[in-house]
């Protein structure tokens, strides 16, 4: 694999105040442009360096490969502060956390991908995984992948594999230059446009084993953020997003409710009993599911730092408070949307960017209503039934 597309880099702000301030930066070219994003079905790589000055694509590269890597609860914050704007943006933004799956690749291909630098967009489309033919030194790939999310603005794509006994069984993700193959413009949702989450084919390329790991696999770096719970936080972050569509959903409720008077010059609608009550219980329900959310995180996190085991019933908790904050973030959207009356309905309503694309994340299969029962499978010391959980 050869890859010119990340020869050339953008680099981040140095960390502190320049950083703080790129990211403003980029928060407010997002109001500018989410309506293009949306229209166009995906957030521009131009937009993506933005996020790039501001630090969130290397948020999860090792630091002995010039990374920063960041605590899980920071990261996510920032995430939460992006869909706060733009949820199928804050969607895109959200994988930069992903290279935390790099770390089971060999050192020297890691160091092979980070020498161009450490800010590196990744785009993973996996499934359905692929049978590839396995070649002296490598595979060669040839198939069509779904859910690529972000695949526009990516230095760099992963496809899934099926597994075969030199992996026991264990599916692979197996990484591709996007020149070697074609993005297939099939994304044609109600919600999550501007993700651009489309389809990748391949026709024959040729994979090294170097250049394939088990997603999720034994990492070959030890940090704190190898021993952080991969996919665990992989759900996380998609649930972060839902938590804040529903910030941004609520705060508009609460300024509309805000107004002295309503559009036929009666009592504002903040002066509704129905609409105060709305207010204060979502306002309740989402600090409720952030505080569920991030401390939960953050008692995981401490056991990473201090190389202390986390356990199975930990583990699925963070996948019920993952799943929990997509739920309830869903709720909170739905409730500011039930509280904005009639007007809501129409395209151009200003909360119809956070009802559609909030909808989303608790359909994804990390997110669904089915990994509650998983995680309470194994809290009670019973089976997960679900494969990978937690």
């Amino acid at each position: 694999m050869t890859t010119p597309s990340v020869t050339d880099r953008m680099s981040a702000e140095p960390a502190g105040p320049d950083r703080e301030a790129a990211f403003v930066h980029a928060l407010d070219v997002l109001a500018d442009r989410r309506d293009e994003f949306n229209a166009q079905g995906y957030v521009s790589k131009d937009f993506v360096a933005l996020l790039k000055k501001a630090g969130m694509y290397r948020a999860s590269t090792p630091a002995q490969f010039g990374g920063e890597p960041m605590a899980p609860s920071d990261f996510m914050r920032l995430v939460e502060r992006v869909s706060a704007v733009d949820p199928a943006t804050g969607w895109v933004a959200s994988f930069g956390s992903s290279l935390v799956y790099f770390a089971a690749l060999p050192v020297e291909t890691q160091r092979k991908i980070y020498a161009a630098g450490p800010d590196l967009a990744y785009a993973g489309g996996l499934f359905p995984m692929q049978e590839a033919e396995k070649v002296d030194g490598g595979y060669v790939c040839s198939g069509v992948w779904q859910f690529a999310s972000g695949c526009r603005g990516a230095d760099i794509l992963g496809i899934g594999l099926a597994g075969g006994p030199q992996t026991a069984g264990k599916p692979l993700t197996a990484l591709v230059d996007p020149a070697d193959v074609e993005i297939v413009e099939n994304w044609d949702v109600a919600g999550m446009k501007a993700t651009g989450s489309h389809a990748v084919r391949a026709d024959g390329v040729f994979v090294p084993d170097e250049m394939t790991f088990v997603r999720g696999g034994e990492p070959q770096i030890d940090e704190p953020l190898t021993r952080y719970p991969a996919l665990a936080y992989a759900a996380q972050v998609l649930a972060v997003v839902t938590l804040g569509a529903a910030r941004g959903a609520l705060d508009y409720a609460i300024e509309v409710g805000s107004s002295r008077t309503s559009i036929t010059g009666g009592a504002s609608k903040g002066n509704r009993s129905t609409y105060k009550i709305g207010v204060a219980e979502a306002e309740a329900e989402l600090r409720a599911a952030q505080t569920f959310f991030y401390g939960t995180t953050d008692t995981v996190w401490a056991k990473a730092v201090a190389a202390i085991e986390i356990s199975v019933e930990e583990q699925a908790l963070l996948r019920l408070a993952a799943t929990h904050a997509a739920h309830a973030g869903r709720r909170v959207v739905l409730r500011a949307f039930d509280l904005a009356g009639t007007g809501a309905i129409y395209q151009t309503h200003p909360l119809q960017r956070f009802l559609q694309d909030a909808l989303v994340p608790a359909q994804h299969a990390m997110l669904q209503t089915n990994t509650y029962e998983a995680a309470g499978a194994l809290l009670l010391g019973l089976e997960a039934g679900i494969p990978s959980f937690p």
